[in-house]
């Protein structure tokens, strides 16, 4: 039986009395509020100590709902109070901003179950400053740091039941930030809506690329290095293609030259040859990964010569190995890339780098290894 410290239950008293100060000092509005609180603290149907009915060894990556979302809305300047309501639909204006001109942002990241049965978030707040930084580009109110965090730990706790046993995966939380407000000309949204929801999350094979000519993902001035939605949408089309023919995935190169290597649709890549390490310069046309940060740390913590640079396509030739990071695949091999019909194959699995960041990467999330950078919360 796992033991609790702190109480799905407990956890939401604590914020519903940090929110609502006494009467000397009730903002207006205050007595709704604290009624949704209220509300938002009725007992869980399940047990706190219960796992959720799921073949943990074989999770994959799909979407799985879990038991609660948060919400929160914005209609004036800033964000207020948020709340957890059972996981389903949401109800929007056919003019919203989001549906007309694609408004919007999200993340990803993750929650692990520790040995004593404590859960981990891994760098949440860097999650949280990206998404102010990309609301920033893309005209759009966001979250404080502190309600981004808090929104992850109480939607965490909440589903917590879907978090897996130690070493048998992780939770996906993907928080979005969307134009809510109706629009109907070309401006921003007058209402957006911070949301997370929670799925469940397993690693990946390796992987196989090609390298795609024919489409951009993104180009020198534009939204590349923030993650907006409308990122997203155009690669499907290429990584529709490659997948028809047996590539797991796209790695694109530069729109200006078509020589020099950017990111795969969703996750940033590094080569490497001997104890030298390369990746790409996020240079405005490339997201600036979390998990790619890290590992970068790692790297040179481990005695690695780390460069980010640009990297041009021929270079793929030598290198001895080529992975990917990102939330979703973490530290993931790259086992061959295709490009202009020659396949390139590259060392994987025991004794490679990608192996030994992706154990030191893994072991701090979830608790095995020392964290010794402040990278990791423990909510319970």
């Amino acid at each position: 039986m796992i033991k609790r410290t702190a109480s799905f239950r407990g956890l939401l008293l604590r914020v519903a009395s940090s929110s609502f100060p006494s009467k000397s000092g009730v903002r207006r509005g205050c007595a709704s509020q604290a009624s949704a609180v209220q509300r938002m603290i009725e007992p869980s149907p399940y047990s706190e100590d219960e796992y959720a009915d799921v073949d943990w060894d074989n999770l994959g990556f799909g979407l799985r709902p879990t038991d609660y979302m948060y919400i929160n809305k914005c209609e004036d300047a800033e964000f207020g109070q948020g709340q957890l309501s059972p996981f389903g639909n949401l109800k929007l204006s056919p003019s919203a901003g989001v549906l007309n001109y694609g408004q919007g942002l999200f993340e990803g990241t993750k929650g692990y179950r520790k040995e004593n049965g404590h859960i981990l978030l891994f760098r949440p707040e860097q999650n949280a400053l990206r998404m102010k930084i990309g609301a920033e580009r893309m005209c759009m109110q966001s979250p404080s740091i502190d309600q981004f965090v808090d929104a992850l730990k109480q939607t965490t706790l909440a589903n917590r039941r879907w978090v897996p046993p130690p070493g048998k995966g992780s939770l996906y939380l993907r928080p979005l930030l969307i134009g809510t407000g109706p629009v109907l000309g070309l401006a921003p949204a007058s209402e957006y809506t911070f949301l997370i929801y929670a799925s469940l999350l397993e690693g990946t094979a390796p992987l196989n690329l090609y390298v795609e000519e024919d489409f951009d993902r993104a180009s020198r001035r534009g939204t590349g290095g923030v993650k907006t939605i409308s990122n997203y949408a155009p690669v499907l089309k290429a990584q529709t293609r490659a997948k028809s023919r047996g590539y797991s995935d796209v790695l694109y190169l530069d729109s200006a030259t078509k020589k020099n290597l950017e990111e795969v649709s969703s996750c940033n890549i590094f080569i490497a040859k001997g104890k030298a390490i390369s990746t790409p310069a996020t240079n405005g046309t490339i997201l600036a990964g979390i998990t790619r940060r890290s590992v970068i740390e790692l790297a040179c913590d481990h005695g690695y010569q780390v460069d980010e640079r640009v990297i041009q396509v021929d270079e793929l030739v030598d290198a001895d190995e080529v992975f990917c990071t990102g939330t979703a695949v973490g530290v993931a091999p790259v086992g061959s890339i295709t490009y202009q019909g020659k396949r390139m194959e590259y060392k994987t699995g025991s004794g490679t780098i990608c192996e030994e960041l992706n154990a030191t990467l893994i072991g701090i999330q979830r608790g095995i290894i020392e964290d010794k950078k402040g990278w990791v919360i423990e909510i319970d």
